[in-house]
């Protein structure tokens, strides 16, 4: 999912309402947040966070599906290899 689309589900779900923000700092390595930043396309720390907290708190649809799937084949049936 690209970021505009992950930023925009998470603001259609009420997780970017017009709440308080939180303060969080931690230490990254240098390797990793560059990575993060050339492959996100995000130009800021801030806008970085944003969109890693975003992207986790979206729910995982393969997880949901195959949650919601579990057993609907059947005990009887054979699966070939």
């Amino acid at each position: 999912m690209d970021q505009i689309a992950v930023i925009e589900e998470a603001r259609l779900t009420g997780l970017l309402a017009g709440e308080k923000t939180e303060h969080i700092s931690f230490r990254a390595p240098k390797a990793l947040l560059e990575a993060a930043m050339r492959e996100s396309g995000a130009t800021k720390i801030t806008e970085l966070g944003i969109l890693a907290l975003a992207t986790l708190a979206q729910p995982d649809p393969v997880a949901n599906y195959l949650k919601a799937t579990r057993g609907a084949l059947g005990a009887a049936h054979q699966l070939e290899y």
